[in-house]
């Protein structure tokens, strides 16, 4: 099943509102080559209106960094997906590595954000991180499946289109060296066997499933050519607009590439 590939951008606490409109306006009318391409730009909260702004009329899509699982409340601090979706906030990144280990957010908070973001109409980007030293394929194995089951515990069928994975192995992210491709592929394959397990292969074979950590021009292509991965989740390689074109165009290439072996 051909699904469109995506490339996702992570500013994480990065860039200043006047910074994230100009990047924008940068991109955008480049990203007009590639309509085959499905494009991501998530910020932190105080950049959001002026990305929506910048991207109105556009094909970006604005998504946010991070949500809460209530809809209202005293909840001081914290992001309403009901407000999300009420803003034009199309996307969102559930369960990061980095929400995970120094927010201690746990599977079942993971869980329960998904759930309130596809109640309010929101994407949700789920990450499935690696955040222990494995001793074994075994153990490797099923800690991404623990992951998977845990975070789409409750979730729909008729949701499950509108949900993303995103594995990224921690010991990758920031390092400068990415997982190999067809390590990745493996995970990322075990990933889809889960989604087909607990959904039915229709559904495993319609979701998009990303690669994140250490993502760069130099290792793209070939880790977006394997069968299983989709797109990929760009942190500080995405910081800059023309490694984002450049990431969009080799997302491009390498789905021709996939389309042609079919």
């Amino acid at each position: 099943m051909s699904r469109q590939p995506i490339v996702v951008a992570n500013w994480k606490m990065n860039k200043l509102p006047s910074e994230a409109e100009g990047y924008i306006q940068e991109v955008a009318p480049k990203l007009a080559k590639y309509p085959n391409v499905d494009t991501v730009l998530a910020g932190q909260d105080v950049l959001l209106n002026a990305m929506v702004s910048a991207a109105k009329g556009t094909s970006v899509c604005i998504g946010a960094e991070n949500v809460y699982w209530e809809d209202r409340g005293a909840y001081t601090g914290e992001t309403s997906p009901a407000a999300l979706a009420d803003f034009g906030i199309q996307v969102v990144i559930i369960g990061h590595s980095e929400r995970r280990n120094y927010f201690r957010e746990t599977d079942e908070m993971v869980n329960l954000k998904t759930l309130a973001a596809l109640r309010n109409g929101l994407m949700p980007i789920i990450a499935i991180d690696e955040a222990v030293q494995l001793e074994s394929e075994n153990d490797h194995a099923h800690w991404i499946v623990n992951q998977v089951v845990e975070s789409l515990k409750g979730v729909a069928i008729a949701d499950l289109g509108r949900v993303m994975l995103a594995y990224e192995p921690t010991a990758a992210i920031g390092s400068g060296q990415a997982m190999g491709p067809e390590i990745a592929q493996k995970s990322l394959r075990i990933i889809r066997q889960t989604v087909a397990d607990m959904f039915g292969q229709p559904a495993a074979d319609q979701m998009r499933i990303l690669y994140g950590g250490s993502v760069k021009p130099t290792n793209a292509y070939e880790l977006l050519a394997q069968p299983d991965i989709d797109g990929v989740l760009v942190g500080d390689a995405a910081l800059d607009a023309m490694t984002f074109i450049e990431l969009v165009s080799l997302a491009d290439q390498a789905k021709r590439s996939l389309q042609k072996e079919a």
